[in-house]
């Protein structure tokens, strides 16, 4: 009998993709952009890293915005 692969604890997603779906970049392009421009910070943090892991407790700011992740994905 297979055992169901074990599921990670909690959700993530990138930092990239996480612009795009919540509207604060335009295109994958412009968030490459926001974020190699060090417009984009985590926790209060400049992030310059596309592919940083964001979970439920981040928080990210970019353009004067503030997102909470937890209000996006689930945990």
């Amino acid at each position: 009998m297979e055992q169901d692969a074990p599921q990670p604890e909690t959700e993530s997603i990138r930092l990239d993709n996480f612009l795009k779906f919540t509207g604060l970049a335009e295109t994958g392009g412009h968030a490459k952009l926001l974020i190699q421009n060090g417009e984009v910070a985590v926790n209060g943090e400049i992030e310059t890293r596309r592919r940083r892991k964001l979970y439920a407790a981040d928080v990210v700011t970019a353009g004067g915005n503030v997102v909470a992740v937890a209000d996006y994905i689930a945990d």
